[in-house]
Formats: structure tokens, sequence, C-alpha cells
């Protein structure tokens, strides 16, 4: 009787350690949940409907040919980003005022400016793709009417919801993105072949290829997200009561290490994305014939026939989810750097009438947004011109944030290291080839 229960003594607390460990497990799953924020939400809106577009058509177009950008612009987009956030911990500030306190303030309004157009084409070319996802699925409602409501939808819910829920919100729209990864797990892929053209960069002097590559880099490592980026971290500050720049300045290692995670889930997150886009229309589009789309949900449709319904919804349930994360991120970003370079008051955490300039900013951007759908504008080749624009633009920002990262004065002990100020040079370099060979190829 003595070792029966000494027996069911142990199972007890066997079962009971387990239980412990399963609630550690679910504990640090949800702190991990709550340690992200503006890297996760930053590289989910990388991730927009005209990333999709972009990654469609050249999944369609070149095949796998170039899913290696998907792997190589990892280590920059990472780099940059992190950069981006160090800077806004260390000084309390976003970009733009960091940029305006320590070079000339003319080129700031001519990088702003250059911002609030591709970002209007942008936020344009998003909201078109997003009717047009939902007409895959409820085909009755007019495509202008769509267009209106989403883009009011977008504009209206900044305003009225706090920043703390709005974030959170966000953070659960990163969840559409896994649409892509199912699709990709749908259809029958070469799994040898992509990881070989992922690690392997294959290179053509093409027109197309150089206008898509540059295209790509102006997509994912896009001006819009360093704004953005830098301003979310001051958001997240000031929501944790730090509502000066004093209690804002400067930063700890625990508080690095947090933004470091962060960072590294959401650019990781973003180019698994990017590869799953790319390989899943080669596989469909590409392989049977298909080299050209018009818009990312033409690429939904277009599935169909090879991969089914289901996979065709699901990417279009991506579209939808995406835009709905990604507009609201691209008037936001415009309007955080035309309102610090200005010295307006700025922050979706204040009230629309604490912060006027900053909200009719962000109302500019959308309704020219909507118009854009009403002119006649070739979705794809708007969003190609403003990515490639991107691309042109974003050497020279990224020139000031690794400039103002390495300066010891303003950064301190958190100043870039030798590795880290490499890849931000190279990202310059590279970027202003690509940017240099696109004014080329269109000359």
């Amino acid at each position: 009787m003595s070792e029966i229960k000494n027996i069911e003594n142990d199972l007890e607390n066997f079962i009971k350690k387990e239980e412990e460990i399963i609630e550690e497990e679910i504990k640090e799953g949800e702190d991990y949940l709550k340690k992200l924020g503006p890297g996760l939400i930053t590289g989910a809106a990388d991730d927009d409907p005209s990333g999709i577009a972009t990654y469609s058509e050249t999944g369609a177009k070149f095949g796998t040919g170039l899913i290696w950008l998907s792997i190589w612009t990892l280590p920059f987009m990472i780099t940059i980003q992190e950069m981006c956030a160090r800077i806004a911990l260390v000084t309390g500030n976003g970009l733009a005022s960091n940029i305006k306190h320590l070079y000339k303030k003319e080129m700031l309004y001519v990088i702003t400016i250059l911002l609030l157009i591709t970002n209007s084409f942008n936020i344009g070319a998003n909201l078109g793709m997003m009717a047009n996802a939902i007409q895959l699925i409820i085909p009755n409602i007019p495509f202008s009417l769509l267009v209106i409501f989403i883009g009011i939808i977008c504009l209206i819910l900044p305003m009225i919801i706090p920043y703390k829920k709005y974030a959170r919100y966000l953070k659960w729209l990163v969840i559409t993105l896994f649409s892509y990864i199912i699709t990709g797990f749908m259809i029958d892929m070469d799994w040898s072949i992509l990881f070989k053209n992922a690690l392997i960069p294959q290179i053509s002097f093409s027109k197309d290829y150089i206008l898509l590559i540059t295209a790509i880099l102006g997509t994912t490592i896009s001006p819009y997200l360093f704004f953005w980026e830098t301003s979310q971290e001051v958001e997240e500050e000031i929501a944790e009561g730090k509502t000066t720049v004093h209690k804002r300045r400067g930063t700890n290692i625990l508080e690095v290490k947090k933004m470091r995670m962060d960072i590294w889930t959401g650019m990781f997150l973003s180019n698994i994305i990017m590869f799953f886009i790319i390989a899943v229309s080669a596989n469909t589009l590409f392989v049977n014939g298909i080299t050209s789309i018009d818009s990312a949900s033409d690429a939904a449709l277009a599935l169909k026939p090879f991969a089914g319904n289901l996979a065709s919804l699901l990417f279009s349930i991506g579209i939808i989810g995406t835009g709905l994360l990604a507009i609201p991120v691209l008037a936001s970003s415009t309007s955080y750097a035309i309102s610090e370079s200005f010295g307006w008051k700025e922050g979706l955490y204040r009230k629309f009438k604490k912060a006027k300039a900053f909200y009719f900013i962000i109302m500019f951007s959308i309704i020219v947004g909507i118009f854009t759908n009403f002119i006649g504008l070739h979705p794809i080749k708007a969003l190609i011109y403003s990515a490639i624009i991107n691309g042109i633009i974003a050497p020279i920002i990224i020139f000031f944030i690794v400039q103002i990262s390495s300066n010891h004065k303003t950064m301190g002990h958190y100043k870039n290291g030798k590795l880290s100020k490499f890849i931000g040079w190279l990202a310059i370099i590279l970027m202003s080839i690509t940017a240099i060979a696109t004014i080329v190829a269109l000359i």
C-alpha cells in the first residue's frame, strides 16, 4: 500500500511540476508578446498591399530569381531600424527632430515633401487594392464606395481611439500576415530550389530587373518606416508617463535589449512574408506563364486556378488586414516627419484639439490617396515609381541615421559599434548604386 501511495504522490508531484512548467511557458509567451510593439508593427506595415503587389510582380515576372532579396536585405533592415529606435530611446525625440537640430533644415524640408508625395500615392494604391480584395470576397459593393469607406475608417480610427488601444489593435492585425505562410504550404513548391535561390543572389542588368530591385529596396528599407519607428518609440515612452523630453532622454541596457528583440521579430516576420509571397507567385503565376499583374488583388484572383479558392481567399484577407495596418502608419509617419520639421505639436497620444496640424496632415495624405483612385493612375506603375522614389531618397536619410547614431556626443555609450556602422554605410552605398542605375535605366 505504501508503495502505491508513493507512486501516487510521485505522479501528483510530476503533474504539478508539468503544470507549473506549462504555466511558466505561457507566462513567458505572454511577456514576450507584451514586449513587442513598434518594431513588430513596423515590420508588418512593411508588407502593405503595395509591398505585396511589388513582391507578387517580382515572383510573376522573374520566378524565384529575386527571392534572395528576402534574405540579403534582412541585416540592413534590422540594423537601420535598430539605429532609428536607439536614437529615439537615447534622445527622447523623433528622427526629424534630430536631423533638424544637427543638419540644414532645407534638406529635411525636401525629404519630407517627397515623403508626403510618395506616401500619398502609396496610400491611394493600398486603398484601391484593399477595395479590389474586398470585391473578390463580396463582389456587389461598388469600388468607389469601398475606397471612400476604407479611407474614412483609416482616417477616423487614430483620432477617436486612445494610443494604447490603437497600438494594441495594430499588433493584432499582424496575424493576417500569416495567411501568406499558410498559402505557401498549400501549394507544391520545390523547397531545395527556393532555398538555393534565396541564398545565392542572381544578378541581371536588364531594365526591368534593376527597376524591381530598386522597388523592393524602396518598399523594404523604406523612409516612412524610419520616421514611424523613432516616433513610436517616443510614443511608447510617453505612454509610460515620460511626457517631457528631459524624462525621455537617456536609456538603459534592459530597454535596448527589449527594443532589439522587438526589431528582430518585426523585421524577420516582414522578410519571411516577402519570401512566401515571391515563392507563391513564382510557383503559381510564373510557372503558368502569367508574368505580369496589375495589382495585389489580381495576384489573389490569379491564384484561384492553380492554388484553389482558399489560397485566393487567404491572399485577399492578407491584403485587407495589412492595408488596415499600413495606411495609418503611412499617413502618421508623414505627419510625424513634417510636424517635427516645423516644430508643431505632434503625436497620436494627443487629442485632435491639441495637435490639429498633425492630424490635418494625416487627413490630407489619406484624402489625396482616395482621390488618386479616381484620376486614372495605373496602380502598379504608381506603386513601382513611388517605391523607386523611396529607393532614391532612402540613402540620403540613412546617411543622417548613421551619422546621428554614430555621434558620441548625441548617443554616448549607445553609439554605433563597428559592425552597425559598416552595415549602415554598406546600405548607403548599395542603395545609391541601385538608385543611380535606375535613373540611368529610366533615361
